[in-house]
């Protein structure tokens, strides 16, 4: 697909039409999963009270959530994301945490029009999937004060993330790929698996101060073999394989259910599935 085919409103109706009702299945379970990778920066991360941060693809808001607990009461949270049922579990759980310093925005980081009034910006998986990454980057850093940093969390290869890629092996061995003309959530998850990407994308942003940390932890993707199951057949990889599929994916169902029990039945821990994963932490300035 060309870049100029390339809409991010076509990917943001694909989220709310298609994605959102499975990504809420399994919400316990990514939020736990994608937690483990955003654990260790967000607990190093220091944020002087009465500081205003931004969450970009916030999702069902436990960022935002953990940002706005680190505030305080005198700081302030936007969490902003283009899943219109994310962002109605991300309010609910606000509310129940008595929080009254964050609130969320439905609408779509690539276009929305920031002031330049954060001293933070955060996001979490949600950098992967716009049509174009750095008008998406330079509006980011619209958001931000000068000097401000601006932190996100991407998937490296698939090949680092077995989660993924192995559930992708076993649907291949029963079905044909994607068309070039599947419907999409973007350009993927794995887009920014590179630093030779990513780095320069930063750069012609007008990003400085570019750095890359690795992180690599088991994710629980199911808690028991049945749920691990389903969740590879929704979402990732493998599910889109599946979805694109239709009849062909249906009749050869029950042999890839066969299959994957089998595989994810040698990653138990104590009754539940884990799987390793590697992610980039990346950080970046905009300039004073």
């Amino acid at each position: 697909m060309s870049e100029t085919a390339l809409s991010n409103d076509e990917f943001t109706a694909f989220w709310n039409d298609v994605l959102a009702v499975k990504f809420d299945r399994f919400r316990d379970i990514l939020i736990l999963g994608l937690g483990s990778h955003s654990k260790a920066p967000l607990s190093a991360l220091e944020l002087p009270p009465g500081s205003s941060a931004l969450d970009v693809g916030c999702g069902w808001g436990d960022t935002a959530i953990e940002l706005a607990q680190k505030v305080g009461s005198t700081g302030s949270v936007v969490g902003i994301d283009c899943c219109r049922s994310f962002l109605e579990y991300a309010r609910v759980d606000a509310q129940r945490a008595g929080l009254t310093n964050v609130r969320f925005v439905e609408a779509d980081v690539q276009t929305y029009a920031f002031r330049p009034e954060y001293d933070f910006c955060f996001s979490r998986f949600g950098m992967m999937f716009f049509a174009h990454p750095v008008a998406a980057m330079r509006n980011v850093k619209s958001a931000l004060k000068p000097g401000a940093v601006f932190m996100f969390i991407t998937w490296r290869s698939i090949e680092d993330n077995p989660w993924a890629l192995i559930p992708k092996k076993i649907m291949r061995e029963f079905l044909p790929p994607p068309s070039d003309d599947a419907q999409t959530c973007g350009p993927g998850p794995f887009s920014m698996a590179s630093p030779d990407v990513v780095k320069p994308q930063l750069t012609a942003a007008g990003f400085t101060d570019i750095e890359f940390k690795r992180i690599d932890v088991p994710v629980m993707v199911g808690r028991n073999v049945e749920q691990a199951m389903q969740f590879q057949f929704a979402i990732g990889p493998a599910g889109e394989i599946f979805r694109e599929a239709g009849e062909k994916a249906e009749h050869h169902r029950a042999e890839i259910e066969q299959a994957l029990r089998s595989e994810l039945g040698r990653h138990l821990r104590d009754g539940e599935v884990f799987m390793p994963s590697g992610s980039w932490t990346i950080t970046a300035r905009r300039p004073e």
